[in-house]
């Protein structure tokens, strides 16, 4: 089947948020995102190579709505990435159950140990941060409207596969984070914290990062009952002003686990 003009009109129209949330769909490229999510995420089309599409099983192609085989020239026509690889695929953008019902999202805090972004823009940093999320058993992740949009195609490909398993929720985080409950601890990371590695730690509750700049803006500070800082070593070593937010992150959940196991 030729690749028209249409259809690449089509896919490079979802590298727009306001055509994503119009259409309700995104882009993966690549062997590794791509396969990874069609066992997780509705796809819509499917262009791809004949190679990738003999290494699919036929239950995961049967729940694929339309599939167009097509050789790498016609790939590298359809894709926005600077090294085109055998696969791009139209996925439809995951409705969350509770993402409606605020009552339903501030009790997963209850339940489990959740991420909240503060105004992270990088889209790097929001797809490794999801990653990361995924690594360490975060499902739930709960965003500002100013954070990065997780459904954007640089933010997609960080995310390798993960934001399949990752349930990201944006909202007014002041306003989600007033109605938690009084004994749900929210942890910010903040340059006056206490030191990480010598504070109890709890499996439930909130890890607020925030913008790669400005850190934690002071309408979600306040809500924070425990400030924790990421100390460097040693102590009295010259070093960098500050850690990138997606680094940091990986650190703060490491150290939240490595608690856990130690139980």
């Amino acid at each position: 089947m030729l690749i028209t003009k249409q259809n690449i009109k089509y896919i490079r129209s979802l590298s727009l948020k306001k055509n994503r949330d119009a259409e309700q769909c995104f882009v993966a490229e690549g062997p590794k995102v791509v396969a990874d999510l069609l066992p997780l995420i509705p796809c819509r089309e499917l262009y791809a190579t004949t190679d990738f599409l003999q290494g699919l099983s036929a239950e995961v192609l049967s729940g694929v709505a339309h599939v167009v085989e097509v050789g790498q020239k016609d790939i590298e026509r359809l894709s926005m990435l600077k090294t085109p690889r055998s696969a791009v695929a139209v996925f439809s953008i995951p409705q969350h159950v509770h993402q409606n019902d605020w009552e339903a999202l501030r009790l997963l805090a209850n339940q489990d140990l959740c991420l909240a972004l503060d105004g992270v823009q990088d889209p790097g940093n929001v797809g490794t941060i999801v990653r990361a999320a995924d690594w360490f058993g975060i499902e739930h992740i709960f965003a500002s409207l100013d954070t990065a949009d997780v459904f954007a195609p640089k933010v997609v490909q960080a995310t390798m596969g993960a934001i399949g398993r990752v349930k990201v929720h944006y909202l007014s985080l002041p306003t989600w984070l007033a109605g938690l409950a009084p004994d749900v601890p929210v942890y910010g990371t903040f340059l006056d914290g206490q030191n990480l590695y010598a504070q109890t730690l709890k499996a439930k509750g909130v890890i607020v990062m925030g913008n790669e700049g400005r850190g934690i803006s002071d309408e979600v500070a306040r809500f924070a009952t425990h400030r924790l800082l990421i100390p460097h070593y040693p102590p009295d070593r010259p070093t960098s002003e500050s850690l990138n937010v997606a680094v940091a992150t990986a650190i703060v959940c490491s150290a939240f686990r490595s608690k856990l196991l130690a139980t």
